[in-house]
């Protein structure tokens, strides 16, 4: 045996992987089953809808008036 077959036996008996240390990484928890870009998606539409709503509901009260 020469000290390259003693050193790759060596490290093929250590493994330091994060995975082998700390076990399985738990998946990151998701909203819905969505991925980030679909919540921003969904956030900005609910956003949209909100604003929309609230400057009609102002104009039907006349709490605001169109300049034209």
């Amino acid at each position: 045996m020469s000290l390259d077959d003693i050193r790759n036996q060596f490290d093929d008996d250590f493994d330091f992987s994060e995975e082998a240390v700390w076990g399985e990484p738990e998946p990151k928890p998701q909203f819905l089953g969505m991925t980030p870009g679909q919540r921003f998606v969904l956030a900005f539409l609910l956003f949209l809808t909100a604003t929309l709503l609230s400057v009609f509901c102002l104009l039907v009260t006349g709490k605001v008036a169109l300049p034209f």
